[in-house]
């Protein structure tokens, strides 16, 4: 039974350039009529995958804050009147927000609606690097929306980049000093993927975007890391950073392969082993007739295993050989004992006696592991 809900708002004041998402500008498009869609397929879900009760929201995008302030008033209205009777009392519950589009009367707003979180997409403090990703806002404009964000939310999160076009290790030193500096308890830090059919791809393949080297990336990162452990935000996943207790509840659903729904066009939900991505045009989306589901995929038993360990792997704690067993009725060591004796000789992964987890060596080189693990499931064994 799913205990997570994701809720997408696709709407952009401006593309950036290295963002695959499903979004659209913002300009003329049909908000309010995708709002009722929107709150359309929220009852018409929980009435076929009813649940007990929520534990997380994150309302991301897009930019849920491009939405005007009668719109955003209309979200939380949605959401406290079909989500939050279901909602637990410890309920984690975010919105994404852009840095130069939120008012101090959104922020009140998204307050009274009882979101206790909010996530700012910072990416980097140089203005230049702004610029050549395509951002609107400017390290000013951080600073200023934090700040305010910080008199109504003890729980605000922020996104950096490394990795991208003419950034240096020196710079990531600065963005890192600049991040500490803000009345955050969370930073989740990314390298820059080229997406297919982005901005950047094209440049990529035109010969016009200068990328820092793999070793410098590699550096970057693991200056990320040691630094941001220095200074009080342990890392709990990959990519993930927090003071203790602020960890991304909703993010860990994820991670742990866990149920959840995900609300609005092209939305992805996982429900009753299924996994369903929503029709993701707009215009489809909304006049959508039932459910607004493009396609569903049932998982097979050995599909649930793989996502099992490379999402689990992810998190520093790694997969918890209780709960494998527990979930699957087979031992992790049965399943997967060969993939995991290859990747402790490479000293990729490690076994803690409760957990399987990444070293410290197999951080940076993740996907490596993740990938050993696909299609080697042994589960013709009847032990466990």
């Amino acid at each position: 039974m799913a205990k997570a809900v994701y809720l997408h708002i696709p709407f952009c004041e401006h593309i950036c350039y290295y963002c695959d998402f499903n979004k659209v500008f913002l300009k003329n498009q049909p908000v309010d009529e995708y709002l009722d869609a929107l709150e359309r397929e929220i009852e018409l879900t929980l009435k076929q995958f009813p649940t007990d009760r929520i534990e997380t929201i994150f309302i991301g995008g897009g930019t849920p804050t491009a939405l005007n302030e009668a719109q955003m008033a209309r979200l939380m209205d949605m959401v406290r009147r079909h989500l939050l009777p279901l909602a637990s009392d410890d309920l984690e519950y975010s919105v994404e927000a852009n840095p130069n589009f939120v008012s101090a009367e959104k922020l009140d707003t998204m307050k009274r609606g009882g979101v206790n979180r909010v996530s700012f997409g910072v990416q980097t403090f140089d203005d230049g690097g702004l610029e050549r990703i395509g951002r609107t806002h400017r390290a000013d404009d951080v600073f200023q929306t934090v700040q305010e964000a910080s008199k109504r939310f003890d729980n605000i999160s922020i996104d950096l980049m490394f990795g991208l076009p003419e950034q240096t290790l020196e710079q990531i030193d600065r963005d890192l000093e600049l991040a500490l500096q803000l009345p955050i308890q969370h930073v989740s830090s990314y390298s820059l993927i080229l997406e297919p059919h982005t901005v950047f791809a094209i440049q990529e393949r035109k010969g016009k975007l200068r990328l820092p080297g793999e070793d410098t990336e590699v550096a970057m990162y693991l200056k990320v890391m040691e630094t941001l452990e220095r200074h009080g935000l342990s890392q709990y996943e990959i990519s993930n950073y927090s003071v203790e207790g602020r960890e991304s509840r909703h993010n860990q659903v994820y991670w742990r392969n866990e149920e959840y729904y995900g609300f609005g066009a092209g939305a992805h939900s996982y429900l009753n082993g299924e996994r369903r991505a929503n029709i993701a045009p707009i215009p489809h989306y909304i006049k959508a007739e039932g459910l607004p589901v493009k396609n569903v995929t049932k998982l097979e038993t050995v599909e649930q295993m793989e996502e099992e360990l490379f999402l689990g792997l992810r998190m520093r704690c790694g997969v918890s050989v209780e709960t494998f067993l527990d979930k699957y009725g087979l031992s992790l060591e049965s399943v997967f004992g060969h993939v995991i004796d290859d990747l402790v000789k490479k000293e990729l992964v490690e076994r803690t006696g409760t957990h399987v987890r990444l070293t410290e060596s197999g951080l940076p080189l993740a996907n490596e592991a993740f990938a050993a693990f696909i299609g080697e499931a042994k589960v013709d064994t009847m032990h466990s």
